[in-house]
């Protein structure tokens, strides 16, 4: 009897499966969980078979899949966290005790994660996905040594993770993502598939109409368990998989691409007759939205708005800086004007003043009195904001001005400028905090 392995994915009857080593860095996304929404900190620590069962299945740009963890470890620091031990070790996690060893209080997580990681990147067994739960841009070199492995990459982070940390990932679930992953009942980052129609066939026996006698009722042919899918219908499904699946707007490219991909009979420039990828997108997935500004990007309209383009500025007689194109190049700030980041912060200060604060709801009311007041700002916008603002150390309770918000919104985004490496002088400093502060820090 010999046996095989493969060296990608498994293909099964329903799809791709990854063989995966999961990897959680315990305390860094514990304590980023809490600043962002506690109820979630307390779910991710208290139930992790919840989240997992939740992370077995997904979709990406190349369709559905599946998970097979092999490998569950997490890594924390027993003189703060010991309490949620059992809850880890009864998901089947092999918990890793790493006690502080420094007069600072640093743990030994991240080297006991990575030699872990790399000891998985040479055994027999071929993991084909690695997924690192942290938004410790120190897993850098980790993850591009899986890369250059060939190995798909996933992590998960529970706040800001430098840019060239997610560049090297293959998907980010976003701090976002993964609070409502673990406070759901359903996962929230897998792409609803188009529903079939649903046929309720009528009562067996005969039907009686009004003055006719009674008549056979024809039969209702069944539908092919499996129908084919047409060219033009499988395009559709995989643009929908690549932007309902994204953390931001794709840009009309990968788009494209995507549907190319899905039916290579679209390749070209008639795009099925009907003159361009624009007009067949409009015309066939009228569920995105889309910009032809260069390089054009495509979206979700229920989670963005043309606020959430990348360098996005709200007002058009507005010349963003060199300095504040570098910021929202390399940390993703929101590119708003001064004046709307004016707008956005004290509409968030004067809502969680008027209602408890809750971030969905929140957000959404944030979103709807920005665009009321004539900035164009969308959720994701709000949500970025609130986040930054939460891990900048305010509470934003009824008490918390806009000033308290802009402050702490500030210092956080002056935080990401140095953590992705930017030199900046005082002047720099003092520039960003006035514009992303909108004029509020005087």
């Amino acid at each position: 009897m010999s046996t095989s392995s493969t060296t990608s994915a498994d293909r099964t009857e329903t799809g791709r499966r990854f063989r995966t080593a999961l990897f959680v860095d315990f305390d860094n996304v514990y304590i980023g969980l809490q600043r962002l929404d506690p109820v979630a900190a307390e779910a991710f620590a208290t139930d992790p078979a919840h989240w997992l069962s939740e992370l077995e299945t997904g979709t990406d740009s190349e369709g559905d899949f599946t998970r097979k963890f092999l490998v569950r470890a997490c890594y924390l620091n027993p003189s703060r966290f010991a309490q949620f031990r059992p809850n880890f070790t009864r998901a089947g996690f092999q918990v890793v005790d790493c006690p502080s060893l420094t007069q600072q209080g640093k743990s030994s997580a991240d080297i006991n994660l990575v030699l872990d990681a790399v000891d998985a990147l040479a055994a027999p067994t071929r993991y084909e996905e690695f997924v690192i739960v942290s938004a410790d841009a120190d897993f850098t070199p980790l993850a591009q040594r899986c890369r250059a492995a060939d190995r798909r990459v996933t992590i998960m982070t529970a706040s800001p993770a430098a840019a060239a940390y997610r560049a090297v990932a293959d998907h980010v679930i976003t701090a976002d993502d993964l609070a409502e992953l673990v406070t759901s009942t359903a996962s929230t980052l897998n792409v609803e598939a188009p529903r079939a129609a649903v046929v309720v066939p009528p009562a067996r026996g005969r039907t009686k109409t009004a003055g006719k006698a009674e008549q056979p009722e024809k039969a209702i042919e069944t539908p092919p368990a499996t129908p084919v899918v047409p060219a033009s219908e499988a395009a559709r499904k995989a643009i929908l998989q690549r932007v309902r699946t994204a953390d931001r707007p794709v840009t009309l490219g990968a788009v494209a691409g995507a549907a190319q991909k899905a039916d290579p009979a679209l390749t070209g420039s008639s795009w099925g007759g009907a003159g361009g990828f624009l007009q067949w997108l409009a015309r066939n997935v009228p569920e995105v939205a889309s910009s032809p500004r260069p390089p054009g990007y495509v979206w979700d309209p229920k989670r963005f708005g043309e606020a959430d383009l990348p360098g996005a500025v709200a007002e058009a007689d507005t010349d963003p800086s060199a300095l504040q194109r570098q910021v929202t190049a390399v940390t993703d700030t929101p590119g708003l004007s001064r004046s709307n980041y004016r707008v956005l912060l004290t509409a968030l200060a004067a809502d969680i003043a008027a209602h408890p604060f809750d971030r969905a709801e929140t957000s959404r009311r944030v979103r709807n009195a920005c665009q009321e007041a004539g900035a164009a700002v969308g959720r994701s916008t709000v949500n970025f904001v609130i986040s930054g603002a939460l891990y900048g150390g305010e509470q934003l309770t009824s008490k918390t001005t806009a000033k308290d918000v802009a402050a702490a919104w500030a210092d956080n985004v002056v935080g990401l400028c140095r953590g992705a490496r930017m030199e900046l002088s005082n002047g720099d400093v003092a520039a960003i905090r006035d514009w992303v502060g909108g004029g509020l820090l005087k």
